[in-house]
């Protein structure tokens, strides 16, 4: 339901991906994900070699395998895949706008031909270890640390919250040393290197979270990204990675609201279809036009992005918009399916509680309500 015909905007190759995508996920994921979520599992190994084949993962990237999509193709693809379950979008962004971001923008060519074709395919899998415990929104203040001992490094330090973090096979871990914050590449199985999946979530449940220990974990010179430096490293991909949820929390919003106007058309009460009441009628009304806002908030920003134009603001305006769009419209979707909207038979409470960690990941409502007041008014409120 696209009352602005938004999607009449995309190319025919933007179209074909936006089919492709929801194929996939209303074909392998939208019949299982309920049984995923309730119980807390999420089978990566088996669906990302399917999601390497369509050329979904890294697919904004050029070369070693990648699509080379444009912005726009890689936003749709992350809007129809959140339809499903924000869970299978959180695992393409991390393994393409983190983790081989990271690799494709800051690696060396070695780590690029042993890394990016096979996680490319799906073969391998990376996540992205930037969070620390108590360190969330402020990454600067890090304490995992990098030293040299010879002609290798050490690394001593805690991630937290880390997608795909305990299946991976190779973690890209932010570290400080005595030059500032680096990238190093670690390959599971290192001596010294563990990962723990985080259980008991009542949010994000069909996606694998973990925290990663690192007791001396040495590693070669040739395992630290030579081109990051500093906290533009990391910082340049959670950009990319926010970009996506732009279009993602569309695709969660558009589920809730599809699952809400198809049970206010049935549902009767009082002798009629609960979409006849004017108060039904009038949320269906703001769901849609909260969806259109989002929606052309979408379509500018990766149109902003694929002319180069785009800036680390405007990305934040996206992603603190979107999500609490999304939000909203599942919450008001729940009280259309009134005590059916609490349970699994629907997407609606799933995508309500996915997107209360979406609202917090990759920076909280509340950083990027801050990143557009230092905008705004050039005074940094942030210490």
């Amino acid at each position: 339901m696209d009352l602005l015909r938004i999607d009449d905007q995309f190319t025919d190759e933007e179209r074909m991906i936006r089919d492709t995508a929801r194929e996939f996920a209303a074909s392998r994921v939208e019949p299982h994900v309920a049984d995923w979520f309730e119980r807390g599992t999420f089978p990566v190994r088996e669906l990302a070699p399917e999601l390497g084949k369509l050329g979904l993962l890294g697919m904004h990237l050029t070369g070693y395998g990648c699509a080379g999509a444009g912005a726009v193709a890689y936003g749709i693809a992350c809007r129809e895949l959140e339809a499903a379950d924000s869970g299978l979008r959180s695992f393409v962004s991390v393994q393409g706008s983190l983790a081989m971001t990271a690799i494709h923008k800051y690696g060396s060519e070695e780590q690029k031909r042993e890394w990016l074709p096979r996680m490319a395919a799906g073969e391998a899998l990376g996540c992205f270890a930037l969070t620390e415990p108590d360190r969330g929104s402020d990454p600067g203040s890090m304490l995992t640390r990098a030293r040299r001992d010879g002609s290798d490094w050490v690394l001593n330090g805690t991630k937290m919250w880390i997608t795909n973090g305990s299946v991976a096979d190779v973690a890209v871990v932010w570290a400080r040393t005595e030059e500032g914050v680096r990238g190093f590449l670690v390959p599971a199985g290192t001596p010294g290197f563990t990962a723990s999946e985080i259980h008991r979530k009542l949010s994000l449940r069909a996606s694998i979270t973990s925290e990663l220990v690192l007791d001396d974990v040495r590693l070669p010179a040739d395992a630290m990204l030579p081109e990051a430096a500093g906290l533009r490293g990391p910082l340049g991909c959670l950009s990319e990675a926010r970009y996506g949820i732009i279009w993602g929390a569309v695709g969660a919003g558009r589920s809730c609201y599809e699952a809400a106007v198809s049970y206010a058309k049935s549902r009767e009460q009082f002798g009629r279809p609960i979409g006849a009441f004017q108060l039904t009628q009038e949320k269906l009304a703001w769901m849609e036009v909260e969806l259109g806002r989002a929606g052309l908030v979408a379509l500018h920003v990766g149109r902003l992005n694929e002319a180069g134009q785009v800036t680390p603001q405007q990305v934040s305006f996206g992603k603190l918009a979107n999500v609490r769009a999304a939000l909203d419209v599942a919450r008001q979707a729940r009280t259309v399916l009134g005590a059916n909207g609490i349970t699994l038979e629907y997407p609606v409470i799933r995508h309500m509680n996915n997107l209360e960690s979406v609202l917090t990941y990759e920076g909280t409502q509340e950083i990027h309500t801050l990143v557009l007041g230092e905008a705004i008014t050039g005074l940094s409120a942030y210490r």
